[in-house]
């Protein structure tokens, strides 16, 4: 497929772990937004569904592609962080980093007494953390102010300009029992956030993260479409007891941010938590 060719207000968007879940909801945000983007996922089934039939209008359009990415394989994110590159003409304007393991519990009822949950505490870190500094480092040769910024400065881009988003949790300020793994990966990517910020603030690239709440997702899967599933369906009085807001956060709550973030050009290094009020109410 040719390399597609995208007007001012359209953004290169790339989003790891988009073929279920959050990261599906944001790919299909996006694309209706008018941007265009590439998925990575590890899930080969549910990634091709995805990509040909969910958001089928779209690929054939040329808009959206995506590749199998391995997020704890560091060459595998360069070499398809390449590819995506190709695939938008060497511009990539957004990285969402979304893709994670998104159990917070250690398998099987485990503690972290159990010798056992060490290589799952090496795969949350891998997965939730390293992977999105990899991602990060691969896409900035293809984000950062060209050789023609250097007279103006960044600062003189116009519109936002590129911009990073990591994908946290609320977890990162307030976590269950025996989610360490999963609890101080996201809390990690509150520190490589900032940092980031800061660090590529004068190659003209933002960072920032999104922290969801409890986002109702079942629905948004291939097994979803299939038996007709929706977010409705999925909600308990429970959920309502919980949040301010009397519901569960839905997929969309999350691409409003992300689509905020992505336009806001003088929001740099900031956490949105975006968990309908849940870490302010009073158990």
């Amino acid at each position: 497929m040719a390399p597609i060719e995208n007007s001012q207000s359209s953004k290169n968007i790339i989003v790891s772990g988009g073929a279920r879940g959050i990261g599906r909801a944001l790919s299909r945000y996006f694309l209706e937004a008018g941007h265009h983007v590439y998925i990575f996922d590890i899930d080969e089934n549910e990634l091709k569904y995805t990509t040909t039939v969910h958001l089928a209008k779209y690929h054939k359009a040329g808009k959206v592609e995506s590749a199998i990415c391995n997020l704890r394989d560091v060459n595998d994110i360069r070499d398809k962080v390449s590819t995506a590159a190709n695939f938008f003409n060497n511009r990539i304007d957004v990285l969402i980093s979304n893709g994670s393991i998104a159990s917070p519990y250690w398998k099987e009822g485990r503690t972290m007494e159990d010798p056992e949950t060490f290589d799952e505490w090496q795969a949350y870190i891998e997965t939730n953390l390293t992977s999105p500094f990899a991602m990060s480092q691969a896409c900035i040769p293809y984000m950062k102010s060209q050789i023609s910024d250097s007279e103006s400065g960044a600062q003189k881009v116009h519109g936002a300009g590129p911009c990073i988003i990591h994908i946290g949790s609320f977890r990162a300020h307030q976590s269950d029992p025996n989610q360490e793994g999963y609890a101080a990966s996201k809390s990690g990517q509150l520190g490589l956030m900032h940092s980031m910020a800061i660090s590529l603030g004068h190659l003209g690239i933002r960072v920032n993260l999104i922290a969801p709440g409890r986002i109702k997702v079942a629905h948004e899967s291939k097994e979803g479409d299939e038996k007709g599933a929706d977010w409705e369906g999925q909600v308990s009085e429970k959920d309502v007891d919980d949040h301010p807001t009397n519901r569960a956060g839905r997929p969309k709550d999350i691409a409003d941010a992300a689509l905020y973030l992505i336009q806001a050009g003088f929001v740099t290094g900031q956490d949105i938590t975006v968990d309908g009020g849940a870490l302010k109410k009073k158990n």
